[in-house]
């Protein structure tokens, strides 16, 4: 189960009074505990545009767990944060109201973001007399913004900029308005809210989704005509006014997966058949270790693509290992009629000190010959053109700078939270502070290696944001073949002997990306806690 799970039946009727006392407004209902898991609904582009729109809302179900919702209203009614489909070159004009009433006082020894919180108590919905989205603002619990984890898109404002964007809950409606690169990958991305000091509270809240870049079976003709599935596992805490860890539920698709104290999510597949699958890793802390059974014994699966882009050989692999914002996507086959099956995260190791991983069901596999397939891939089609390979040469190109940047953790006083810090080696350590000036600075066109050090005794999922990177070694041992990434594990140290190290290719050939971003761990109370800094990428 998923760490320390309180029982439900424990928790319903503190739930209720705390929800007496708080602002509700109602998000759309989740999936029962037990039902058969769909993919969520898709909005997919029409002549090259996806326009949609989202109103930010949030609650406090009877459990106590704190639902912060996208909304969006189909010809059916209330759909929550459902999967966005484009295809290369296509524009998004995705509108978001941002109305969040719920804000919960900052933990203990953890400071707001921006002096302008101060004398703002807790339970009131910050709001400035006036602001400009683009120019900073309160950054409170109901302030809010847009990441778009793993699209190689500008780091500006209306696209992909999250050190200033602040959408307060009484702004008119916000238009993110961007074009996804006609050189970019096709494969599963994703979306969710990146206001530093609040990101864990609101992804913890579900406010995450798929965005799916279509064409993957022009790269990888294999997955061409099968049926599809998009899984999202989130991660709901019974602690809402901390960022610190506590009882948890990881779910599926919105599902709990928390057995045996509740029915586990069911997905009903024909005995036998192919399957696509695409799963995000959309929890703030969860590292997953995924497996197929058949009964108790793993199944192989071929990995097709790992953070949106393909593999440049396939992948024959029993576990799945997906870091916190990671993707992977992979074709496996279901099990005959009558057989016993499962999809199982069965457990990660984090460290001496890292936060719990424990085994997990995820879904019970049922077949039957009536069972409904979701909708299929297109057909194999006329291959995708050269501009896919949007980092194409990475592995052989001239590298610019080398640098190495540790991760490293701190506590304040004999009880005070414990702080978090990402150091380019040489400078000094320090908590993350929205006002920082940049802690790397280079130029588009520059290649360069880093070295991610780890002196702590937890795991990291180190993430860039507006490129991927090529994964070189891990602890100095390469990989006979590198693939791109965008969120790698960081292992954790054991408390003796060398340090744990990845070794990482960045690309900042791409004049697109100029600009001033951020890199950081997508554990995100590490991030929240100070693990993160800014880079600036100056035009050549």
């Amino acid at each position: 189960m998923s760490r320390a799970i309180a029982g439900r039946s424990l928790l319903a009727a503190a739930a209720c009074s705390l929800a007496l006392g708080r602002a509700i407004a109602q998000c759309p209902a989740r999936p029962t505990p037990g039902s058969a898991v769909s993919n969520p609904l898709e909005i997919t582009s029409q002549s090259g545009t996806l326009q949609a729109a989202f109103t930010f809302r949030s609650e406090v179900d009877i459990f106590g767990y704190l639902h912060e919702c996208y909304i969006y209203q189909s010809s059916s009614g209330s759909v929550e944060a459902p999967t966005l489909r484009l295809n290369p070159g296509d524009q998004l004009l995705l509108s978001l109201t941002n109305r969040l009433t719920y804000l919960p006082p900052p933990p203990p020894g953890r400071t707001p973001s921006h002096a302008s919180m101060a004398g703002m108590g807790a339970g009131m919905t910050g709001r400035a007399t006036s602001n400009d989205p683009c120019n900073g603002g309160t950054m409170v619990a109901t302030s809010t913004n847009i990441h778009f984890h793993g699209l190689n898109i500008p780091p500006k404002c209306h696209m992909d900029e999250i050190v200033e964007t602040d959408i307060e809950n009484s702004d008119p409606a916000f238009q993110y308005n961007f074009q996804i690169p006609k050189n970019d990958a096709p494969g599963l991305y994703w979306y969710h809210p990146h206001l530093h000091g609040e990101v864990t509270l609101q992804v913890n809240g579900g406010a995450a989704g798929a965005l799916v870049i279509g064409g993957i079976e022009k790269l990888k003709p294999q997955v061409a005509g099968l049926p599809e599935r998009i899984f999202v596992v989130r991660q709901q805490f019974t602690n809402p006014d901390s960022w610190v860890a506590g009882p948890n539920e990881l779910t599926l698709n919105y599902q709990p997966a928390i057995a045996p104290l509740s029915p586990s999510p069911v997905i009903v597949m024909q005995p036998g058949v192919k399957e696509f699958w695409r799963v995000a890793n959309a929890s703030s802390q969860a590292f997953l270790n995924l497996q197929i059974w058949f009964g108790t014994t793993p199944q192989k699966v071929e990995i097709v693509e790992l953070d949106g882009i393909p593999v440049k050989e396939p992948i024959q692999e029993t576990t799945v290992t997906i870091p916190p914002a990671g993707r992977a996507e992979f074709i496996m086959q279901g099990p005959p009629l009558n057989q016993a099956a499962s999809f199982q995260q069965i457990g990660f190791n984090t460290g001496p000190i890292g936060n719990p991983n424990p085994p997990q069901e995820l879904a019970v596999i049922r077949t039957g010959t009536g069972a409904r397939e979701p909708p299929a891939l297109p057909p194999a089609s006329v291959p995708a053109s050269a501009e896919a390979a949007r980092f194409a040469g990475l592995s052989t190109a001239a590298v610019t700078a080398h640098r190495k940047i540790y991760l490293a953790e701190a506590t304040n006083g004999s009880n005070g939270p414990t702080e978090f810090f990402i150091t380019v080696d040489g400078q000094k350590p320090k908590v993350f502070s929205m006002s920082d000036p940049p802690a790397v600075t280079t130029t588009v066109g520059a290649v360069e290696d880093w070295t991610i050090e780890n002196r702590t005794g937890e795991t990291h999922a180190f993430h860039i944001h507006q490129i991927h990177f090529l994964f070189l070694a891990v602890n100095g041992t390469p990989f006979a073949t590198p693939e791109l990434r965008d969120t790698v594990v960081v292992p954790a140290w054991s408390g003796t002997g060398a340090y744990p190290t990845v070794s990482l290719r960045m690309d900042f050939r791409e004049p697109q990306i100029a600009g001033r971003f951020v890199y950081h761990c997508h554990v995100l109370d590490h991030e929240d806690a100070g693990m993160m800094a800014i880079i600036q990428v100056n035009p050549n």
